[in-house]
């Protein structure tokens, strides 16, 4: 049975395979099938699995779902990981780089904690997802989605980005989990798994017309993933459904939600909604043109419309104090980076070349034609958190005072206005306050730009702990929203 790959969702095709109308084998030669097709324009995995080894592993997956059934609501599903999940070299056929090719060539036995959860629940990961090179540690204006590893990531929307294109401008695919995201959208996998620290799973979500997940910071563990930061960092997924997404972060957190299926679906889902004028992306990062902005925010309105004509207690618009008050993030990614992160990752492996960050600075000026390619020909960022020198204590202290003054911004935010949600456009700095609180982030979409097909969306940030209410209105907003946007490939 032929399925559609671009608008097929994970819960579908388990479906279809409890059905016995397809087989995990099958389904995954669609994907590479579609793989085959796009991904030497769109670049989003940055390594494939060997073919022969996935096609055993679905065949053995079909095999047992008839003999003692399945493993989970996903079994026999096909997964996308970004390429900070580290993969076992021999068993899965896969590296592990965070995009950076000093890493090319490391070797482990082990699979990381996240990769191996998802293999028990049976799920076939297909590859790894180009992002950009260690999530950002690198160049500070280096384009989302490239890595010196695996080149360019590309929107399957957009496709070409614009000359000169800023950032996080309209034809950037957005964020270093790019490759997870585009891999989704372009049917390349239902699935994928992301990591952010500051808009890494939001911004190429929302670009993808995606929805997504960013739980709680440190209630996962996060052994084998390649991580900026310690404080900051949480793994979460991405799906074309929010029924995907919640699946999904049942399994990565080990624990079922109470999500209504048919009536009183708003039930305790009170949402602020900030004012899209005033919570946008900054011209340095994102030219507007003729109508994009407009755009953007009449959608905004009109969605904040729907979901209060459909009955979802909301409050619009309401205040947030901005992001000036958040101090020290740079810091703590430099020390968590040098002096947590990339030891963690580096004993993830059993054998690696590199040994600490000034091993990657010397391995990139010592590789530069390859490893510091025009035009990001610079490790600004790498060499400033090989040169850090606060203390432990300075930077606890740091963090400390970061965590407390975001808790105390969103905290009074949410009992002043007496919501349990609060929701801005994908394209605005909400994320840094999610971050800086340890807090969970949401994304739906929204539209595409009629500039150029541009997906953007909705970011939700909840209370610690709270990925539930988070996934009651992704699926309540599922109901009533329009249906997300597909690309033309």
């Amino acid at each position: 049975m032929a399925f559609n790959v671009l608008t097929t969702t994970a819960s579908d095709l388990q479906n279809l395979l409890v059905q016995n109308k397809l087989t995990s084998v099958q389904i995954v030669q669609s994907y590479f099938t579609q793989i085959d097709r796009h991904e030497p324009f769109l670049n989003a995995l940055i390594s494939l699995a060997p073919r022969s080894k996935v096609l055993a592993i679905a065949a053995a997956l079909d095999a047992e779902r008839q003999t003692s059934g399945p493993r989970s609501p996903f079994h026999g599903i096909p997964i996308v990981l970004k390429d900070s999940f580290v993969t076992a070299s021999e068993s899965l056929g896969m590296s592990t780089t965070a995009g950076s090719r000093a890493f090319i060539g490391s070797v482990t036995s082990k699979n990381g904690a996240i990769t191996q959860r998802l293999l028990d629940a049976g799920l076939i990961i297909l590859g790894k997802g180009n992002m950009t090179e260690f999530a950002g540690m690198k160049m500070t204006m280096m384009m989302p989605g490239w890595s010196a590893h695996g080149g360019q990531t590309l929107s399957s929307y957009v496709g070409k980005m614009e000359e000169n294109e800023k950032l996080l401008g309209h034809s950037a695919p957005g964020g270093s989990s790019t490759g997870s995201a585009v891999s989704v959208a372009a049917g390349f996998a239902p699935l994928a798994m992301g990591t952010e620290t500051i808009g890494s799973i939001v911004t190429p979500s929302t670009r993808a017309g995606l929805y997504a997940l960013k739980p709680t910071v440190g209630i996962q563990d996060t052994t084998g993933l390649y991580c900026m930061t310690e404080f900051f960092d949480s793994p979460g997924p991405m799906a074309k459904s929010a029924a995907d997404v919640r699946v999904l972060t049942e399994i990565l957190l080990g624990r079922s939600f109470d999500l209504p299926v048919e009536t009183d679906t708003w039930e305790r889902i009170e949402v602020g909604f900030l004012d899209p004028r005033v919570w946008k992306m900054g011209e340095d990062f994102c030219t507007q043109f003729e109508g994009t902005a407009e755009q953007m925010v009449d959608e905004y309105e009109e969605t904040v419309s729907i979901l209060r004509h459909k009955g979802c207690p909301l409050r619009y618009p309401i205040s947030l104090e901005d992001t000036s008050a958040l101090k020290g993030i740079l810091a703590i990614a430099y020390w968590d980076f040098k002096n947590i992160c990339i030891p963690r990752f580096i004993n993830s492996f059993d054998d690696c070349l590199i040994s600490s960050v000034a091993d990657i600075v010397r391995y990139n000026n010592e590789n530069s034609e390859t490893a510091l390619p025009v035009p990001f020909t610079e490790q600004n960022d790498l060499e400033s958190a090989m040169n850090s020198t606060e203390t432990k204590q300075d930077i606890d202290k740091v963090k400390y005072d970061l965590r407390r003054t975001a808790r105390q911004i969103l905290d009074g935010a949410f009992d002043e206005q007496q919501v349990k949600l609060i929701a801005a456009p994908g394209d605005s700095p909400l994320c840094i306050h999610a971050a800086a609180a340890g807090y969970p982030i949401a994304t739906v979409p929204i539209g595409q730009l009629r500039y150029n097909n541009r997906p953007f969306g909705l970011c939700i940030v909840a209370k610690a702990n709270d990925e539930e209410t988070l996934l009651r209105f992704m699926s309540a907003y599922e109901k009533v929203a329009k249906p997300r946007p597909v690309p033309i490939l």
